[in-house]
């Protein structure tokens, strides 16, 4: 099948269906431009929360490092306290908590 010469299959549109074409492209650029802006604001505010975040993070995880070291040099001197000669240390201890309780609990009764 053969086409006719002259024939073309493309049609300009009128002058006033390019520039409405024209009007509405800038409107929606203009539109496409406000929402990349509240993406990218949306963005750097992620991305502040993040750093602030990991810094707690951070923060934490050196305070239970340090709480951990705390509770391994205490843990290790009431080990070494009991293995001693010195056991009647922790019967006292243990005797001076039960008064303690019993002086609280006599106070509070009788208040």
């Amino acid at each position: 099948m053969r086409r006719a010469h002259g024939s073309s299959y493309y049609q300009p549109l009128p002058q006033q269906d390019n520039n409405d074409l024209e009007h509405e492209n800038e409107r929606m650029a203009e539109e496409l431009s406000e929402k990349i802006g509240v993406l990218k604001s949306l963005s750097i505010d992620i991305g502040n929360e993040v750093k602030y975040q990991h810094k707690l993070l951070n923060d934490v995880d050196d305070d239970m490092d340090r709480t951990g070291g705390f509770l391994g040099k205490t843990m290790s001197r009431v080990v070494k306290l009991s293995r001693g000669s010195h056991n009647y240390i922790v019967f006292y201890l243990f005797v001076f908590a039960v008064v303690v309780f019993f002086i609280l609990y006599l106070v509070l009764k009788f208040r």
